[in-house]
């Protein structure tokens, strides 16, 4: 690794420190040492960023890395260097593994394991209870004391209304947040897709987008009772938006996430031949992809996550209600959100950009997401006119499924830096 790095001639968009101009960043022992117009360094090595956008790393809070014991889904390796080929440089692992990461031990053997073979940095996230069996809290304190960013039994919700109390009452001291995956259990138990006319068409159980709304109201009031914060994971339905975006308003501490898989397909996409389709929560109407994109837009969504949910290619070819639910996104997002938000005008690029680093790395307090003088130099560059086919096959993750396969693109990252270390370029990852 060079000790002076000089980013030369792009379009710097960093929402954190309100920059969007054409400018320099130069990089001296991993760290942002300036930013601005015709910066020079003696025996630099000089990258020529002319016509790229060049943004702090991009940070996604939602993906699963399936460490420890589902190796043969993704692992530390694979995940990480998917990652750092879709521009991301910090990523935060769901605890539904096996055994769940649901005690400090667990955070702090994870967090060795990513130091060791993790192509970008890895943040742990912990179980709310033990086991996620939604019977009793997990060592939630001991976990944040061991550096568990954040806690979720995303995968399940926690049922018992009095325990997520007792969780949102228990962390407030260690200023954590609880993502919660809000969907009534009894409401959706068995279902398969979005409840709707091709559901019945299909002759699949659907998961109705009550059960998403009920469950969203529930842990936003009890939010509200304990003066907690929460946060939606992966939202889906126009309900649970509309319930976010009057929350907020009263002053509720409530943030959210959405995917671009449900702010962009339907279930009307949803055939009995293609599980790629198959997510939980499942993908909704027209009505509620119009809502997503309009919260999105106006702020009640903060933050655009993967939920990257790689599957063994055997247990994704089976038929489509005994199917997992999941596929792989962190080689898609930010082309995705590009081609469909930016270049149609619908998302400016700072709020984007802000979406997807300052964002997530103000609300969950991570040291990232910025280009500020004297932070690590995670960086992302981004050529925006590059066009590409979504090719699976050609994926760094275990899983080689997208229901984006086909599709065009346009956007994507070409260089992915962490500390300095440049970990990706031109789309193919060096570590």
């Amino acid at each position: 690794m060079s000790e002076k790095i000089l980013i030369k001639g792009g379009r710097v968009v960093d929402p954190a420190d309100n920059i969007d101009d054409n400018a320099d960043v130069l990089i001296e022992n991993g760290r942002i040492a300036a930013v601005g117009n015709g910066l020079a360094a003696q025996d630099a090595e000089v990258i020529d960023a002319a016509g790229k956008i060049v943004v702090p790393g991009l940070i996604d809070m939602h993906v699963h890395l399936r460490e420890p014991g589902q190796e043969a889904k993704e692992d530390f390796v694979s995940g990480t260097r998917a990652a750092a080929a879709g521009g991301f440089t910090t990523v935060a692992t769901m605890p539904n593994t096996s055994p769940v990461v649901d005690n400090a031990a667990l955070v702090r053997s994870l967090q060795e394991r990513a130091q060791t073979v993790g192509a970008v940095r890895v943040e742990i996230i912990g179980a709310v209870t033990k086991g996620q069996a939604g019977q009793e809290l997990a060592e939630m304190g001991d976990m944040a004391a061991a550096g568990a960013v954040a806690f979720s039994d995303d995968g399940h919700f926690v049922d018992s209304a009095k325990l997520m109390l007792n969780a949102f009452t228990y962390l407030k001291p260690f200023d954590k947040i609880i993502i919660n995956h809000d969907e009534e259990s009894t409401l959706v138990e068995g279902g398969a897709m979005n409840e709707s006319e091709n559901s019945f068409r299909l002759g699949l159980k659907g998961r109705p987008s009550v059960a998403e709304d009920i469950a969203v109201m529930r842990d936003v009031l009890l939010a509200e009772y304990a003066g907690a914060k929460v946060h939606v994971a992966h939202i889906s339905t126009a309900g649970a938006a509309q319930i976010v975006r009057a929350a907020k308003q009263r002053g509720v501490r409530v943030t959210c996430e959405v995917t671009p898989q449900h702010l962009l397909l339907t279930d009307d996409m949803v055939e009995l031949t293609d599980t790629a389709t198959k997510i939980n929560p499942p993908l909704r109407s027209r009505s509620d992809t119009a809502a997503l994109q309009e919260a999105l837009q106006d702020g009640t969504i903060d933050m655009i996550v993967t939920d990257h949910s790689p599957h063994a290619a055997e247990e994704k070819d089976r038929e489509y209600g005994y199917a997992p639910s999941g596929f792989p996104g962190l080689e898609t997002s930010l082309a995705v959100m590009l081609t469909a938000f930016w270049h149609t005008g619908k998302l400016t690029l700072p709020q984007l950009i802000a979406k997807m680093t300052s964002e997530p790395a103000r609300i969950f307090g991570l040291p990232g997401g910025s280009l500020g003088v004297g932070k690590a130099a995670d960086v992302t560059v981004i050529d925006p006119d590059y066009r590409w086919v979504v090719d699976p096959t050609a994926f760094y993750t275990k899983c080689r499924i997208s229901p984006f396969k086909g599709r065009e693109m346009r956007g994507k990252a070409v260089l992915t830096m962490v500390g300095g270390k440049t970990v990706m370029r031109s789309g193919k990852v060096l570590v």
